[in-house]
């Protein structure tokens, strides 16, 4: 039998793939990237670029594909017979990565380094050596022998916990079900949000209306529902999720937690670093943890006194309009969508009918195709689900330059969030040119009543910034696989494409080709968007701090906390109390289901968000100035930014764009903060 994690040339065939497939296919190229190493490493090899990167990484980006595969599957399609196969894989491709960056491979690069040949190389390989050796130094590979094992042993129990994270938090998640028998319940909530816990309850043969804790169904109830006790209900069990109060404890992510931290921490330790904060900044922007302390203490500063005046509006409303004397946390979604309601006479129901999906698209892909000269059309691929819709993307020359997939509706097998991932990386490894590929991965609400799917601006938004990142990856010209698209660049400088393609969709001139009304195919009439406009910054202080006691929370976490001695919920305490101007519950367990920093890419480095939206908002200000349309200054943006991957360092890439370095300005003003 064919195994399709093994055969495919160019496309995946996604659905042919079978969990049965996972370990064999894992198994082989691990082996095969495994004889690679052997043969680079070899004394008799000569140190050069030819004889040891190309063919190793001719093998290992095979290897990087096949689990790639797997893990996105993963992500969108779990189920218990892959997730067993999933976990009996990843111990083997930690094994092997964590064998080949401790491997004397670094000696080749090493040799490489130092040989009088390494200055013939073009500048991006000669960044692409040094950013690899300090790779192989954070992986141990110049440490003795005993100390090696132990931060092996370290790195393999660190990818099973962080699994383990992932996996209770959706078992926790789909845990959930809230079934509604009586409508009269559901007064408030928009009827397209009532027909979806209606479709869920009859896709399960089941009467009545089934809300879920997927984050269509939970802001739907929490930002409409009339039901005060509905709200905290559902409240309640989306922030204990994954905690001891959920289940029985079955998916407490306490114990995990705790390990996870304590685990970076002997990590740092290994590698000499004072705390797993300064390890974590070795490849960032930032240079030290003070400095980002000091980054986000400076911005939640400049921010409370806004977000102060914000809260106290909300509360106020809420206790005179709405008749909440004690408004709390679940009561605030709520009375802010009434606030909003009344302030700016519109409200998020109202907008969403406009932003069809199709209208969306169709202006979405308008707009890059005219600032960057490439062309978007519908093309047909293998997919592992119904849903997933797969685009092309051509240069003016009508030559392919890249290829992705959109899957972008909820459901109970997918991890929630949004986010961008590889399926391939542009390389010329093969002799011939292998463009990139790329997933975006979304969970909006589905189409009901048959028509097309919704979108609230919030879902724009966030397609727009999955959008940004995905350009990125697919319009790199960088043809070396380890700076081509965002492979190398600054974790605190990924987020600066993304971003940046938000600001666009808050454009009157790119708002009228994303709408068509759902039922009229009217556009956004112009005086409802000057609402929109009006109401942009509506609790942005509120918002702002949201954020900055996460990246305070995350950075303090991995830096000043004692992990034998502290508690977790204390220190986020310690962090609200500086920071917040919300009052959570004491049962609040929003640390069990902070993915980004205890099973995604963000430990030490969820200030990244803000430290990327300060260079993003810059950046934006230049098609403010030039016209937000301007070709020209799309295409600097094309050359200098999205073009370049991690071949220079990301602040260069940004003052060749911009004529400067960044400054915080554009940032304040985007988010409507006045600073006096």
């Amino acid at each position: 039998m064919t195994n399709p994690l093994l055969s495919f040339t160019d496309l995946v065939d996604f659905a042919a793939i079978r969990p049965e497939h996972v370990i064999p296919a894992i198994k082989s190229r691990i082996a095969d990237a495994d004889q690679a190493l052997q043969a680079v490493t070899a004394e008799a090899t000569p140190a050069t670029w030819e004889a040891v990167i190309d063919p190793l990484e001719r093998k290992t980006l095979k290897l990087s594909r096949t689990w790639g595969v797997v893990s996105h599957m993963m992500s969108v399609m779990d189920s218990p017979e892959l997730r067993e196969a999933y976990n009996e894989a990843l111990p083997l491709i930690t094994q092997f990565w964590i064998k080949l960056s401790q491997s004397e491979l670094s000696k080749k690069y090493l040799g490489i380094q130092q040989s009088g040949a390494f200055k013939t190389l073009s500048a991006t390989r000669q960044r692409i050596i040094e950013q690899e050796l300090l790779e192989f130094k954070l992986a141990g590979a110049f440490l003795p022998q005993d100390k090696k094992d132990t931060l092996k042993a370290i790195k393999e129990t660190l990818a099973q916990d962080n699994q383990k994270f992932s996996e209770n938090l959706l078992d926790a998640t789909n845990a959930f079900e809230l079934m509604i028998d009586d409508e009269t319940q559901l007064a408030g909530i928009p009827a397209d949000d009532i027909a979806s816990f209606k479709e869920t309850a009859e896709a399960e043969d089941k009467s009545g209306y089934k809300i879920t804790l997927q984050i269509p169904h939970y802001i739907a109830v929490l930002q409409y529902a009339q039901n005060r006790a509905l709200r905290e209900k559902l409240y309640h069990a989306y922030v204990t999720r994954a905690s001891e109060f959920d289940n029985g404890g079955q998916f407490n992510n306490a114990p995990v937690m705790k390990h996870i931290v304590a685990l970076r921490r002997d990590e740092a330790a290994l590698l000499e670093y004072p705390h797993y904060g300064a390890l974590s900044l070795a490849t960032k922007m930032a240079e030290t943890t003070d400095d980002v302390v000091g980054f986000l203490r400076d911005l939640a500063q400049k921010s409370l006194p806004q977000a102060r005046i914000d809260m106290a509006e909300v509360k106020a409303f809420a206790q005179k309009h709405l008749g909440i004397d004690n408004p709390q946390s679940w009561d605030l979604p709520f009375a802010s969508e009434k606030l909003r309601e009344a302030k700016y006479a519109y409200s998020d129901q109202e907008v969403k009918q406009y932003f069809t999906e199709p209208a969306v698209f169709q202006g979405l892909f308008g707009l890059v195709e005219h600032l960057f000269g490439i062309n978007i059309e519908a093309a047909q691929a293998p997919v592992w689900h119904p849903d997933v819709k797969f685009f092309r993307i051509h240069n003016q020359k009508g030559e392919k330059v890249a290829e992705f997939y959109m899957d972008l509706y909820a459901r109970a097998n997918k991890r929630g969030g949004a986010w961008m991932d590889n399926d391939r990386v542009r390389n010329r490894l093969n002799g011939t040119l292998e463009t990139p590929i790329a997933y975006l991965v979304c969970n909006f609400s589905k189409p009901v009543g048959g028509k097309p799917a919704l979108l609230t601006h919030d879902d724009v938004l966030t397609l727009f910034h999955e959008f940004g990142h995905g350009l990125h990856h697919m319009l790199s010209r960088i043809d070396d696989p380890a700076a081509s698209g965002i492979n190398g660049v600054e974790w605190d400088a990924v987020e600066m494409p993304s971003q940046f393609m938000e600001n666009f969709a808050w454009n009157w001139e790119v708002i009228q080709n994303l709408t068509a009304h759902v039922d009229t195919g009217e556009k956004l009439p112009r005086a409802l968007f000057d609402k929109m406009i009006a109401a942009k910054n509506f609790q942005s202080g509120m918002g702002m701090v949201r954020q900055l006691e996460f990246g305070l929370f995350d950075m303090q976490l991995h830096t000043s906390f004692n992990v034998e001695t502290d508690e977790i919920l204390g220190l986020l305490k310690q962090v609200r109390d500086e920071v917040a101007v919300t009052d959570q519950p004491d049962y609040n367990r929003f640390p069990n289901s902070f993915s980004h920093i205890f099973a995604g890419g963000y430990a030490a480095g969820y200030y990244s968000y803000k430290w990327a939206e300060v260079l993003s908002s810059d950046a934006f200000s230049m098609f403010e100035e030039n016209g937000i349309l301007d070709q020209k200054t799309g295409q600097k943006w094309l050359t200098e930014v999205l073009e370049v991957g991690s071949s220079r360092p990301a602040l260069d890439s940004f003052v060749a764009f911009r004529g400067r370095k960044p400054t915080i300005d554009a940032l304040l003003r985007h988010s409507g903060i006045n600073v006096k």
